[in-house]
């Protein structure tokens, strides 16, 4: 049976299980997205509701194009940057990350974030000070949505977790198949995402995949992981496609594709990017063109 077919068959199972009309877990395309949960299950805490008032509206006049004057010029004196791991500053202060997550589960450490950087260090360290500051919010746009507002640690749904073993990989799954559900700050799901993860950060994601729920670190250092290095199924990683000025559009798409890209669930698209916009004002940044896909 092809991995969409399981796929569909645990969904199918899920819905008849949970008696409602909607299931839990997003399906996963054949090209190994993350296949996260949905971090909104009904009458879950919602802290930017779909009608919440956006002043900017999706398609709204963009008054930030692409090459208009950067108030922040590359090597421009900035003085609240945190003095991360990076040597010269994270461009997300403790306060800022404080008042994107206000209910976060304390799981989830400022300083956990910023150790993980350590392992990629171009992670909002690439550019001008501007692009620098749009990719710590698209990431972290991304982030807030895939988990609640960094309210959930791992995935919602016990149901749907095994799904997200692949046997047909030649190490399958030894940590069981129920083993490789959504994790982390950006629900890293399957085994071969754990396979690749911690083969890159020199961990046994494969044989511990629980670790990524225990230490905050490696909680965040998997979804930089997946931001900095994966394509998923778009065309580039999140990381290149606002460094490159492709736009957060691009970003969406390297994470969950059609699923929610080029017609797919609009709506979900559009809390990412209201997510965006309400981090980029808080950082002083601007959003820059493309946002949408």
């Amino acid at each position: 049976m092809s991995r969409l077919s399981v796929l569909l068959a645990a969904l199918a199972s899920a819905l008849v299980l949970a008696g409602t009309g909607t299931a839990a877990v997003a399906v996963a395309e054949d090209s190994g997205p993350l296949g996260a949960h949905d971090p909104y299950p009904a009458g879950a805490h919602e802290p930017y509701p779909t009608g919440a008032h956006d002043p900017y509206p999706t398609g709204a006049h963009d008054p930030y194009p692409t090459g208009a004057h950067d108030p922040y010029p590359a090597g421009a004196h900035e003085p609240y940057e945190a003095q991360g791991p990076h040597g010269a500053g994270f461009v997300v202060s403790e306060a800022q990350f404080d008042r994107m997550f206000p209910d976060r589960d304390p799981f989830f450490t400022y300083a956990g974030l910023l150790e993980a950087t350590r392992s990629y260090p171009a992670f909002a360290h690439t550019g001008n000070l501007l692009v620098r500051r749009q990719e710590a919010a698209a990431f972290l746009a991304n982030v807030s949505h895939e988990t609640g507002a960094l309210v959930y640690k791992v995935n919602q749904n016990p149901a749907s977790y095994p799904v997200f073993c692949d046997d047909t990989q030649p190490y399958g799954c030894p940590a069981g198949h129920d083993a490789y559900y959504g994790r982390g700050a950006i629900m890293l799901s399957w085994n071969f995402n754990y396979k690749a993860a911690g083969d890159a950060l020199g961990l046994d994601l494969l044989n511990d995949p629980w670790l990524v729920e225990r230490d905050p670190a490696v909680a965040w250092a998997t979804a930089l992981w997946y931001w900095n290095t994966q394509t998923g199924p778009g065309t580039m990683t999140g990381h290149d496609a606002i460094v490159h000025h492709k736009g957060f559009g691009e970003a969406i798409r390297s994470l969950n594709g059609t699923a929610e890209c080029d017609g797919g669930n609009a709506e979900q698209m559009r809390h990412r990017v209201s997510l965006y916009r309400q981090f980029t004002r808080l950082l002083g940044t601007l959003p820059g063109r493309h946002q949408t896909c």
